[in-house]
């Protein structure tokens, strides 16, 4: 069994060490299960870098290069945590040819690890997509900034792109960027959507029972 997990920056505060110690407690016994392809976020750190270097460049694509720095770096943390090998994939092609349960962060500008995830779960024929990210499913709004944001328990993907329609920059905050949705759509991938800091749900996701967070419905 093949799961791909999009594990947001948000998820992995290097604070937080304590958490991230119970997640990678959580991984490593599912990996024993599964292969897992966890793809990790840049998050917070990542849009500090960004958002410091828009002062000295308008190119996205050399923005987007650190803020692939700041996944890999996620990704290093996570692997020693959960004890995976330290050769992080720097391509989809190398992570696909993986036989053991993988960490990997972004690979080219102008897409998210959201996109990295999907195209990943396309290309294996995963039997689930993960996106754990620090709410608890898609809203009809971002519920942080407007409380009477309604969840939905499951939504089809056109509806989602529709939601998702932003264009990309790097840095982008969105619970899934319309690039991901789209692979998602084109290979009618199995998707789920919730909370990472909710380990209950994120185990039950991984082993397809019921969790707290979004259907994707292709």
């Amino acid at each position: 069994m093949k799961v791909v997990i999009s594990l947001g920056g948000s998820i992995l505060p290097p604070e937080d060490v304590t958490f991230i110690q119970n997640v990678s407690s959580l991984l490593k016994k599912a990996s024993k299960d599964m292969t897992l392809y966890i793809v990790t976020g840049g998050g917070k750190f990542a849009r500090i870098y960004i958002n410091a270097a828009r002062y000295f460049t308008h190119s996205e694509k050399k923005l987007d290069r650190i803020g692939i720095l700041a996944t890999k770096m996620n990704a290093l943390l996570l692997a020693t945590a959960l004890d995976f090998s330290y050769q992080i994939p720097s391509t989809i092609d190398k992570a696909v040819k993986a036989t053991t349960s993988i960490v990997m962060g972004g690979t080219i500008p102008g897409q998210s690890t959201d996109a990295v995830g999907a195209t990943l779960a396309l290309r294996l024929n995963a039997d689930r997509f993960i996106i754990a990210t620090d709410v608890n499913g898609v809203y009809t709004d971002d519920p942080k900034i407007y409380p009477e944001a309604k969840k939905y328990d499951s939504i089809h993907i056109n509806e989602l792109i529709k939601l998702c329609n932003k264009k990309w920059h790097a840095g982008l905050n969105v619970i899934i960027d319309k690039k991901a949705c789209k692979i998602i759509k084109k290979g009618n991938i199995k998707t789920r959507v919730l909370n990472g800091k909710d380990l209950k749900s994120l185990e039950n996701a991984l082993y397809d029972q019921k969790f707290d967070g979004t259907i994707i419905e292709v």
